[in-house]
């Protein structure tokens, strides 16, 4: 089992040698301000569960990610965001796959300590000689290179090295983080019905293009997360209207996948939900408003009835970013801090760079909750459970015999 430990410092912290201690048993870290991931690959063999173990061998990959509600922030190199909640992803195994798996990765990120003095803890060594520990403690700088990003400072093994070692490299990143400024907001006008709009408003600091490699080509997107009782109609989104993606500040439908089904209620739909990829449309040059405001029709699914006549349906934000097209030469694949299988980053090139758009900070939750309105069902009333599960059942019964009877009596008559 290998454990990476990076603690990325914004430029603004200080950082003395005292708050980090290598000991020959562990690493001990003191009111350190930083971001934080860990990351833990485990080979399969090591899984101790037989039945874990058989259900991983037999598949070719699988990806589960969570991502909290609650706004956080991003530093680079781990600048990628997924909407919030839970995500799982499978690939079975092909034709001509072995099943002989790498392994399970384990990573978990925090945008900020978890106290107001900062991360105060020990790091202890493996117990283990075939176990191996390591830490960074690191912070960004600028790099020669567009494309790049910038490391330094202190690296070592706990348990092996005696000291920690000063560092410093670059690499190639898909992901890179815009200015603070660079922020959208979501929301849904009120009152929204059974067909709500998501509107996302744009500041014009995310509106400027990034700062990318020349020769580049680079077009703002969103990347919609949709349960299954929300979806948009890809029919009307896909159109080349002038008139409507103008109205709505869109360029493009994308991409779309999993349930578009126009009239399937909830409770039919098969799928999770659905994911749809957006191109935006960005003001001209020297034209900037204070608020870009995009807008993208929606509609939501019959829900199951309830005592109060409404249903809560959380929308979770989508992710906003620029995707840049890097120039042939551009070599992408050595970056250690690299998030892979987001979801919409697959839909793009080997080639391209993102850059985030943060979503603002001004609300406790990047999940909008909205009010379905559904049948209301009284107790004791016409509309109660009882009285539309029996009236739905007469339904049945009698349409049955109705059948019946018609096919009876064109037995009659054709005998």
């Amino acid at each position: 089992m290998k454990t990476r430990i990076t603690y990325l410092q914004p430029p603004s912290s200080p950082f003395t040698s005292t708050q980090a201690t290598l000991t020959p048993s562990s690493l001990k870290i003191s009111d350190l301000d930083a971001a934080k991931e860990v990351r833990v690959t485990v080979d399969l063999s090591e899984v101790d569960d037989d039945e874990v173990r058989s259900i991983l061998t037999n598949l070719h990959e699988v990806h589960i990610r969570w991502a909290r509600e609650q706004p956080y922030g991003i530093v680079s190199p781990f600048g990628s965001r997924v909407s919030a909640g839970l995500g799982v992803g499978v690939s079975p195994l092909q034709g001509g796959d072995d099943g002989d798996g790498e392994g399970v990765l384990v990573s978990g990120y925090w945008g900020q300590p978890v106290t107001p003095e900062g991360w105060t803890e020990e790091i202890r060594a493996p117990g283990r000689d075939r176990d191996r520990v390591e830490v960074g403690l690191l912070g960004t700088e600028k790099a020669v290179e567009a494309e790049e990003i910038k490391v330094g400072g202190l690296l070592g093994v706990v348990g092996v090295d005696k000291e920690l070692k000063p560092t410093l490299f670059s690499f190639p990143s898909r992901h890179h983080v815009l200015p603070r400024e660079a922020t959208f907001d979501v929301s849904f006008p009120r009152p929204t019905g059974t067909h709500p709009t998501m509107t996302i408003s744009l500041s014009p600091a995310a509106l400027e293009y990034p700062a990318a490699p020349e020769d580049t080509t680079c077009a703002l997107h969103a990347y919609l997360t949709l349960p299954s009782y929300i979806f948009g109609d890809k029919y009307q989104l896909s159109t080349d209207d002038p008139l409507f993606l103008e109205s709505h500040h869109l360029v493009a439908l994308r991409a779309v996948s999993g349930a578009t089904d126009l009239e399937a209620p909830d409770w039919f739909v098969p799928h999770w939900g659905s994911n749809w990829l957006l191109e935006l449309a960005t003001p001209s040059a020297g034209q900037v408003p204070e608020e870009w405001n995009v807008t993208v029709p929606l509609h939501l699914r019959y829900l199951r009835p309830s005592e109060s006549g409404y249903r809560s349906a959380g929308v979770p934000w989508p992710v906003v970013f620029w995707a840049c097209t890097a120039e042939e030469g551009t070599k992408m694949g050595t970056n250690p801090f690299d998030r892979l299988n987001l979801g919409w980053d697959g839909m793009f090139g080997p080639r391209t760079m993102f850059y985030q758009v943060h979503p603002s900070g001004e609300k406790t939750r990047h999940v909008e909750d909205l009010d379905v309105p559904v049948l209301r069902l009284e107790e004791g009333g016409f509309f109660s459970s009882k009285t539309v599960e029996l009236g739905t059942m007469a339904a049945i019964v009698l349409g049955l015999l109705w059948v019946l009877w018609k096919l009876g009596s064109v037995a009659r008559s054709s005998g």
